[in-house]
């Protein structure tokens, strides 16, 4: 297979790559200019910007899955709040991932899959964690939603792991009580979505 893993610099991306080069053919995709320049990733794209994901696809062509590793939203408080700090995870984390599967259906192959990004926040709540919470929700219910619509054979779903082990010295605080897995039983998901046949779900890594 054809691969485009989105966030390969990560710590998931780096084990979702990892796990997936064994046997596909990954291109590597990243925000940074920096990235680009030390060959860590192949291509530069901004999720973000709907245009920059369809010159990326543009570029790379046909492809049989479309993977993502990216997208951030911030923690804090519901007291704290603004529309501000959710607009900046909405448009991270669910609007750079639904602009992959918007501009990607034309340059998948007939049976190609998406795999995105949620998290265990979608369902079992932290404090300051309501952003991500609601960011999660949403992409669980896109993807639900897309499978039943999506033409030719062509699949989606979302890996939604617990907190990451490599990560810890990051969250820890936040996960007081969560046992954390690594990035590369988190990988094993992606790789259960891209060479599987399912679809429609929400693969937990907990």
């Amino acid at each position: 297979m054809k691969v485009v893993l989105f966030g390969a610099t990560g710590t998931i991306g780096k084990a979702v790559l990892n796990e997936l080069s064994a046997r596909h053919e990954v291109v590597r995709v990243g925000r940074s200019s920096e990235a680009l320049q030390n060959k860590s990733i192949d291509y530069q794209a901004d999720m973000t910007d709907l245009a920059s994901v369809e010159q990326l696809f543009a570029k790379v062509g046909k492809v049989d899955a479309i993977v993502s590793a990216a997208g951030g939203a911030p923690f804090i408080s519901v007291q704290e709040l603004t529309p501000t700090h959710m607009l900046a995870g909405l448009q991270d984390k669910l609007m750079g991932q639904v602009n992959l599967v918007v501009a990607g259906q034309p340059y998948l192959n007939d049976g190609g899959s998406f795999t995105l990004i949620s998290g265990v926040l979608s369902h079992d709540p932290i404090r300051y964690g309501v952003c991500v919470s609601t960011i999660n929700s949403a992409i669980d219910g896109f993807v639900r939603g897309t499978a039943i619509e999506l033409a030719r054979g062509l699949r989606i779903n979302a890996v939604s792991p617990t907190v990451v082990e490599e990560s810890m010295a990051s969250y820890a605080p936040y996960f007081r009580g969560f046992v954390a897995v690594s990035a590369s039983r988190v990988a094993l998901a992606y790789s259960k979505s891209v060479e599987g046949l399912r679809t429609g779900q929400v693969f937990a890594v907990l």
